[in-house]
């Protein structure tokens, strides 16, 4: 029987018979796989606590039938405690793994998304930092993983520095007013999402409320969906902080 040892993080679980769970993790080196763990919803389970949505945890696991795997034992990496005594926190967290359980590869390790999501928990963690952008950056910074980062420091249709005026998802960045289409971005907004892309990213998330947030969360929101194609349920309900408006 095939077993593994891992780090990981649960993205979501659901429930299968009368006290057992499946659980989605994603994994250091092994991707996206699907766990089950009997008896998890037993008062008297071992590992139930350490196996909710959003848990950093080390796994070993036997493989099962089919794709999935069996539970042997879990052990919590950090309790993330600042995370998870705070509602905003743990709705991005929710945002950003509904995200990443989006991603079409099961079985497919990607470490850098692993370290990716696992910078977003110890941001989230961080009392330091501010919960709203970390989503958002989190998507921009997805994207720039894969390939896909949002062109910000020129027009993407005609290349012209600026002015810049408005940004399109389905082109994949920014706009000059000749070729604008999408949604309108303001100066503050278009410097924002400079410094998330541009390394300041710890800056932007110690402020509290930054100007321009509203709008580089519904653009963020709007270039991941595309990216995906799939609507984001968890991130859609919470409403952005007044978002841009229709350039076109």
């Amino acid at each position: 029987m095939k077993e593994l040892k891992d780090d990981a993080v649960v993205l979501r679980t659901y429930k299968s018979g009368e006290s057992d769970r499946v659980v989605v993790l994603w994994t250091r080196n092994h991707g996206k796989i699907r766990v089950f763990a009997k008896g998890i919803r037993k008062p008297t389970s071992k590992i139930g606590g350490s196996l909710e949505p959003l848990s950093y945890v080390k796994v070993h696991l036997a493989q099962s039938k089919g794709d999935l795997y069996i539970a042997k034992n879990v052990q919590l990496i950090d309790q993330l405690k600042t995370l998870r005594g705070d509602y905003d926190r743990i709705n991005a967290g929710y945002g950003v793994v509904e995200v990443i359980d989006a991603i079409p590869s099961d079985d497919v390790a990607d470490e850098g998304i692993f370290e990716l999501l696992t910078r977003v928990l110890l941001s989230l963690d961080n009392p330091e930092f501010h919960p709203m952008l970390i989503p958002a950056s989190f998507y921009f910074k997805l994207l720039a993983h894969d390939g896909s980062e949002p062109v910000v420091e020129h027009c993407v249709n005609c290349e012209k520095t600026g002015p810049l005026v408005s940004f399109d998802a389905q082109m994949g960045g920014t706009l000059c007013a000749t070729c604008r289409s999408g949604v309108s971005i303001s100066a503050d907004g278009l410097a924002l999402i400079r410094r998330i892309l541009g390394g300041d990213l710890a800056g932007v998330l110690r402020d509290a409320s930054p100007a321009g947030a509203g709008e580089i969360m519904a653009i963020a929101q709007d270039s991941i969906e595309q990216h995906f194609g799939k609507r984001l349920k968890v991130a859609r309900s919470t409403p952005p902080l007044a978002g841009p408006k229709d350039a076109r």
